[in-house]
């Protein structure tokens, strides 16, 4: 994928927002937490760290040209060499994977307030009607 590309995929997710942040890094939010950063071709290529679930964190950094992402592995995202590391499909697949990883730990008020009232554990069944 072209850094354009990942940029049209990650802002047709829901309620996902951009940003340029420390002079060059494009930063694809929902609900003020990142999501995907893109960094610029500094040093020859493209790269983009995203979130991951934590079973498939060490799955996908014992594959070449993917590494923990520096600052943020703790946190179980990863980094790619190049936008090139992986295919489009599976790309596409862990940006919304990550996009959605994030909406499951917003508040239930702020994924009201996006419009993800839908977002994994958002739905509770409704509660009883209290004993007097």
């Amino acid at each position: 994928m072209t850094p354009a590309a990942v940029r049209a995929f990650c802002l047709k997710l829901p309620a996902a927002t951009y940003d340029l942040k420390w002079g060059q890094d494009h930063v694809y939010s929902v609900g003020a937490k990142m999501f995907a950063v893109v960094f610029d071709a500094k040093k020859g290529a493209e790269t983009v760290s995203f979130k991951v679930d934590e079973g498939r964190f060490l799955e996908l950094t014992d594959r070449p040209g993917i590494v923990p992402a520096p600052y943020l592995a703790r946190a179980k995202w990863v980094q790619l060499a190049s936008l090139k590391a992986l295919g489009d499909a599976e790309l596409r697949a862990l940006l919304e994977r990550s996009h959605a990883l994030v909406c499951a730990k917003l508040t239930r008020a702020d994924r009201a307030k996006l419009g993800l009232d839908a977002a994994p554990g958002g739905n509770r069944p409704p509660s009883r009607p209290s004993k007097r």
